[in-house]
Order: structure tokens, then sequence, then C-alpha cells
């Protein structure tokens, strides 16, 4: 097949898939044994020779010589007479062999073998990326943006493989466009209609897990172990580790120093808070680290229910609770307790500024109780529905619900 290099056709489609020379040489010759099948019905007189060096391909055709008259297989036989006049001193029983070029299979047949060859090798391509990636769940990869829609983002990664980034697995910070380079775990690989798809993931816990293992060499090397992680991603995550080594400092390793570790991995996650703790087997001391920067007068626990009371001083309460009410979600998710907050002493209590309900009432409220001279629960009941209503831009309704929520402060 001089005129045309069947193998180096192909090398262009075989840079970019993970199939090496041998691989490709073989299916090669396999589609082309397929084809002759289909064509002469058997493939047992055909040599199919394959040239590594010269990148080319050569079918061919070998023949017995018979007398004149005897042949009963033209595609394995051939008469005296025909043979002698490819070469004048040829003998009966003896070989002819003769060379098939692509123009003997007809048009149709080659379409149909370019056809079959591409679909075995995406099969292979399809084989190769389930198994890579099957094989690399849980790890952080690296890819480019080539595509943003409204649900999704497709990566590429440095094969030219195609990635799918949902939104439902990205921090609700994240922006891109087209050529960011983007950092993502593998969260899982499954096969949709018979294609591989490998979904990334940024707000699994395995992703900052990850992250600590590239930025902190003594949790890479396992001297540090990361005993839970809980993320509300984009926002806040606790991470609680300890380390076997009592030379090691477990929290202060995983922060670096002014926090130069800690920076990087933030910074990745577009701000996240991130809070570090010393893993204890002790619930109540979990709990009291796990509610950090909080400080706990004391803990009741409920070890059957898998509840725990805590009370703090009335200016620890929405330190506690944090922003949104991340913390204390976070940390009942890290010690597996469901976490009541109480004001240490609050029936006693004459007042409570109106930042202490912060988790409970929405800024915007408090802002406008204050513009009317409100800073306190008591200053607000001692007015009144009625007042509050026409003094302030809040509904009825609204200005029903916060003296509701201040009540309950004092009952």
């Amino acid at each position: 097949m001089a005129t045309i290099n069947l193998v180096e056709s192909f090398a262009e489609f075989k840079e970019f898939k993970n199939i090496d020379r041998g691989t490709m040489m073989s299916i090669l010759e396999d589609v082309f044994r397929s084809m002759l099948i289909k064509k002469y019905g058997t493939d047992e007189n055909f040599d199919v020779i394959i040239n590594v060096d010269k990148g080319d391909l050569e079918i061919w055709q070998n023949r017995e010589i018979v007398e004149d008259g005897e042949v009963e297989d033209p595609h394995a036989q051939i008469a005296f007479k025909d043979a002698i006049r490819i070469e004048p001193d040829f003998e009966v029983g003896e070989d002819v062999s003769k060379e098939i070029t692509l123009e003997d299979f007809g048009r149709r047949n080659i379409l149909a073998l370019r056809q079959n060859l591409i679909s075995r090798i995406l099969e292979l391509e399809k084989d190769h990326l389930y198994a890579k990636y099957k094989e690399r769940v849980g790890e952080i990869i690296t890819g480019e943006v080539y595509q943003v829609w409204k649900r999704e983002a497709l990566i590429l990664d440095d094969e030219g493989n195609e990635l799918i980034l949902p939104k439902a697995e990205q921090i609700n910070s994240d922006y891109f466009k087209k050529g960011d380079t983007v950092r993502a775990v593998v969260a899982k690989v499954e096969m949709r209609n018979n294609n591989p798809v490998v979904i990334l993931s940024r707000t699994a816990p395995e992703f900052l897990e990850r992250l600590f293992e590239l930025e902190v060499p003594e949790v890479f090397d396992g001297l540090i172990t990361i005993r839970m992680i809980v993320r509300e991603p984009g926002e806040r995550a606790k991470v609680a580790v300890e380390s076997y080594d009592d030379r090691i400092d477990p929290v202060g390793a995983c922060v670096g120093m002014k926090g130069s570790r800690i920076h990087g991995i933030v910074r990745e996650l577009r701000n996240e808070n991130i809070d570090v703790i010393n893993w204890t087997g002790n619930v109540q001391l979990l709990i009291t680290r796990a509610l950090s920067p909080a400080k706990i007068t004391s803990i009741s626990l409920h070890t059957d229910k898998n509840k725990a009371d805590v009370y703090l001083r009335p200016d620890q309460v929405s330190l506690a609770i944090g922003k949104g009410g991340f913390n204390i979600k976070l940390a009942s998710r890290l010690t597996g307790y469901e976490i009541d907050v109480y004001r240490e002493g609050s029936a006693e209590l004459d007042d409570v500024d109106l930042e202490e309900f912060a988790d409970e009432i929405d800024s915007w409220i408090l802002d406008e109780l204050k513009s009317v001279g409100c800073d306190t629960a008591r200053s607000v009941l001692e007015l009144g529905v009625e007042d509050l209503v026409k003094r302030s831009d809040l509904e009825e309704e609204t200005v029903r619900e916060v003296v509701k929520v201040l009540s309950s402060e004092f009952e």
C-alpha cells in the first residue's frame, strides 16, 4: 500500500489519545483481517505486515499453484498458466504472493474499515479514561476551563480529556472563564450512555484534605493525621487533627508561621474561614474546641440522645453560633452531638444587647430598631408593637416576630 500510509494517517489522531503505537498496529491488523474475512471468507492465506520503522502496512495474498483446470478455491489457489504470467519459472506446488491494494477492497469497504478503526480506538480510549480516573478518585487534578455553562463547567486535563465540574460542586464565590486554571478533586467516575464521565468537586471535604497534604509536609508524611473535616464551602470549615509524636504541635504545623501554610488553602477556597483544632476522645473537650473562638462556661451532656447543652456568657453566644449559624452547625457535625446554646444566668439578666440576637434576627431589622433608639431587648419590648410600627418602617408582622423572639429571652 505504497499510495496510502494508514499507520501514519492516524498518527495525529494517536497523539491526542492514550494509545501506544504497538496497540495501534494491533488494532490495524485486526480490523484488516476482519475485512479480509468479509471479502474472501478467510484470512488464513493472507499476511498482514506492519512495518514499525517505516510506519506502513502491507497485505499479501498467498496462493498455491495447481495444474490448469484444477482450481477449486480461486482465493487460495492459482492455475499454472496464470502463475507463469507473473513469473515464468514458477512450478506447480509453489506459492504465489500478490500484494492487495486498497482499490481491491472497493470504496464502500474502505469507508467501513475506517469507521470500524476509529470506533475501536474510541472504545479503547473510553476504557483508558475510565480506568485512569477510577484509580484517581479522591486525588486533586489541575485543569483548564474550556467552557462554562449554567449548570456545569467543562475542564480539560493535561492530556485533553474532558472533565465535568458541576455548579453544585463549585464554591458559591467561584467564578470561572475560559482559559482559567482550576484545581479540584476527582469526586466520582460514572458511565453515561456507554461514555465515561469524570465528575470533579471543590466542595468535598476530600478537596480540603488534599490541599492540607500539599501545603503541610507533616500531613503528607503521615506525622499529622486529619481525623475529621466538616465544611460549609466558601464560608467556614473545621479540621480536627492529631499527632502521635509529642514533639509535633499539629495545629501549629497546619497553620504555619504567621499563618503561612493555611493562607494558601484559604485563598484556594475563596477565603473560606478554616478552624484547625486538636482532636480528642474527650467529648466535652472536643465540643469546647469545636465551638472556638467562643469561651464556654459549662457543658451538660446527654449521651443517650447525643445532645449537649452548652452554657456561655451572653457576650460569647454570638461567637459560638457564628455568622449565619455556621460555627455551631459545623461543631455539631464535627462532634456528632446536637448542640444547644444557653446564655448563662439569662433568667436573672436585666437586659440583653440587640447584637446578641444577630443569629435569630436579620441585621437590617436590628439596624432599623437602633435607628429609632432601641439598643437593647427591653427597650424594644417597652415600646410595644404599635409604637414600633409607627416609629419605624417595619411591618407589623415583622415587629410581632421580633417581640416574640426578644420576649422568649426573659421567660
